[in-house]
């Protein structure tokens, strides 16, 4: 795993209304931009946009690591006592994603680049 916070997605409720505010604090345009993300590179750090679900409450944003190998990172946080909230996920684009949460519900996530 890198120990690089990579990045960070929030969950909105408007899209349109979160990307014309985000694009004003990061004071950059999106380089990607679709109905169900919208990302934001803010030097080294990827800032997301995605959908909320309707069931959705509020909800603190989640924290992305890169790692080199998905399964074995996600393995050894379920050692450390993790539990797994999403298996891995190929989100499009040549990116995997698994998001795990701590004791306390704090989710936060791995993401691999395909090679």
């Amino acid at each position: 795993m890198n120990n690089n916070i990579k990045l960070i997605v929030y969950a909105v409720s408007d899209l349109a209304a979160a990307k014309k505010l985000f694009g004003v604090f990061l004071n950059v345009q999106p380089y990607v931009d679709s109905a169900y993300y919208v990302g934001y590179k803010a030097g080294e750090l990827e800032v997301g946009l995605t959908p909320k679900s309707p069931s959705q409450n509020a909800s603190p944003p989640v924290v992305y690591t890169d790692t080199d190998d998905i399964r074995t990172s996600m393995k050894m946080l379920s050692d450390a006592g993790a539990t797994v909230v999403q298996e891995p996920k190929d989100v499009g684009g040549g990116m995997t994603v698994v998001m795990v949460k701590d004791n306390d519900g704090n989710i936060f996530g791995l993401r691999q680049k395909s090679l």
